[in-house]
């Protein structure tokens, strides 16, 4: 099948857009608002999109609070959504009143960072704390922008449990990352972890 997305005619009970662009990281964002209180949503339109300097992005479809925060603060952080903590992520996206704090509504622990003024995941295996370097509005073909906003986020501290280390490496088999598939499926990204080694001369020379 073919179809154009300016008339979006697929003939199909769901668009298959999201579905096609799969499996999505989820950022699993924490911020504070100026009143103080916490905020904690998952994106799954988000992924890192540098290493050098480290640069990881979100993007809201529309004004929501962690962007707002975000935006108001300058600070997020991103904690791992993995399969152990699955229902609660899922909790966690709840639409509530702004104020209201995900991390009681899920029953997870809110703990402050390192190095910058916003809360993560206490019980997450892996968390990085950012501080915000730009954000966008994107546009489409026709120069409209569209009804997201991108916010990127300078790395600049990373928490790792020892539970999911070995040999020096994260262990993906104990991490399991879960990420958001097509619909209402997700992915268990610890499920059939397999190892390959790039051709001579793709591998970034460090």
């Amino acid at each position: 099948m073919f179809y154009t997305t300016d008339t979006n005619q697929h003939g199909l009970k769901h668009d298959p857009f999201k579905a096609i662009v799969a499996p999505r990281p989820i950022g699993w964002i924490g911020t504070k608002g100026r009143d103080g209180s916490m905020n904690l949503s998952p994106y799954s339109f988000f992924n890192t999109v540098s290493d050098s300097p480290k640069l990881v992005m979100f993007s809201s479809s529309g004004r929501k609070h962690s962007l707002k925060n975000a935006e108001e603060t300058g600070v997020f952080t991103a904690s791992l959504a993995s399969r152990h903590l699955a229902e609660k992520m899922n909790a966690s996206s709840e639409a509530v009143p702004y104020g209201v704090s995900e991390f009681e509504v899920a029953g997870l622990t809110a703990k402050m960072a390192e190095l910058i003024d916003a809360p993560y995941v206490a019980e997450a295996y892996t968390v990085l704390e950012c501080r915000v370097t730009q954000v966008i509005q994107p546009v489409g073909l026709d120069g409209q922008g569209a009804e997201a906003y991108m916010v990127f986020g300078q790395v600049v501290g990373i928490h790792i449990s020892e539970e999911i280390l070995r040999g020096g490496r994260i262990d993906m088999g104990l991490a399991r990352p879960i990420a958001r598939m097509g619909y209402r499926d997700f992915a268990d990204g610890g499920a059939d972890v397999f190892e390959m080694t790039r051709p001579a001369g793709a591998e970034p020379k460090r």
